[in-house]
């Protein structure tokens, strides 16, 4: 099944997208079909050094720019890259969708052309993020602001899933984001939560602390998205932070700078498990068909890793085995 690509989404659209496109069928071989101005994407093929049998096009002549209003966009730029490229997996025609342009219509996209899953009620996304342990699963990493205990024992549930199907973890440890890993922290939310959790037959640790992430206490994280989309966010913000200080010491003594020319296979390294562009994407968990929501500052390597995540979420039939798990 070919993955559909929004190519004009994202602030280096359309150049980084088809660059990474390209990148991916290469590598990956994929079939891809990018979704856009059909022009303007023949010739980044051409840029590219790609023939024009290697990637399908599929021309959209509207954009959904990053300030429009998310649902009235969507339902008004009815030939818009994205709502084209969602009637693709709708239609049978792609088994999932990528974009790095406005998350709130791709979102908004995917719950009214797609729909949810059986059983679900709220689809939710989902970050890898690397840990000196392993890549871990944070869900919701901000779908939806306000949640019930039950749809945070949903995000469990595909969290769990997509743990197993995607990271390769036979038994995921699953685990509630609060203040204190005693069962009475917390609030109402946390707690009633916890206690669904604990009739169900998941591998449920209990409350996880913001410092556990990194200590290999669980492998699924579960939280509403504010709490989610704050963590995701200062981390990110904490990995740039990091190699910044790090250049900054370096700079300071001669010795310092011969250290990390020694050491500069490691370090480069190092940038690299913290680069969100090693993963590319975020799927919207819960929805029919895999949808990778990409960062907007996405580039070619980004975008590549982000149509071999949505290839993963197909060829490991990850949604099937979360109908599976919320049923």
């Amino acid at each position: 099944m070919k993955i559909a690509v929004d190519a004009m989404g994202g602030d280096h659209a359309p150049g980084e997208v088809v660059r990474g496109a390209v990148q991916a069928s290469r590598e990956f071989h994929l079939p891809i079909v990018l979704v856009g101005r059909e022009e303007m994407i023949r010739e980044e093929l051409r840029r590219a050094g790609a023939g024009v049998e290697t990637l399908d096009v599929e021309n959209a002549s509207e954009v959904v720019e990053m300030q429009d209003a998310p649902g009235v966009a969507f339902r008004k730029k009815k030939d818009s890259s994205i709502r084209v490229g969602l009637n693709l997996v709708a239609d049978g025609k792609a088994s999932s969708f990528v974009s790095a342009g406005n998350s709130g219509a791709v979102m908004a996209g995917a719950l009214m052309v797609l729909r949810k899953i059986r059983g679900v009620d709220r689809p939710a996304i989902t970050a890898t993020i690397p840990t000196p342990t392993g890549p871990i699963v944070l869900i919701d990493a901000g779908a939806n602001v306000e949640c019930k205990p039950v749809h945070l024992l949903q995000f469990g549930c595909m969290g769990e899933a997509y743990a197993r199907k995607i990271l390769g973890i036979p038994r995921p440890r699953v685990g509630i984001v609060s203040i204190g890993e005693e069962e009475t922290k917390g609030t109402d939310l946390t707690r009633e939560t916890a206690a669904l959790f604990r009739k169900t037959g998941l591998c449920f640790v209990g409350n996880v602390e913001g410092r556990d992430f990194f200590a290999g206490k669980a492998d699924v994280f579960v939280c509403d998205g504010f709490v989610g989309n704050v963590v995701l966010k200062t981390m990110e913000g904490m990995a740039t932070a990091l190699v910044d200080f790090l250049k900054e010491e370096i700079l300071k003594s001669q010795m310092a700078k011969v250290g990390a020319l020694l050491a500069g296979g490691a370090i480069r390294r190092v940038k690299t498990r913290l680069d969100y562009a090693e993963y590319g994407g975020a799927p919207l968990l819960g929805v029919k068909g895999g949808v990778v929501i990409c960062h907007g500052s996405s580039d070619a390597r980004a975008m590549k890793n982000a149509i071999r995540s949505a290839g993963s979420l197909y060829q490991n039939g990850v949604e099937e085995e979360i109908a599976r798990a919320i049923s």
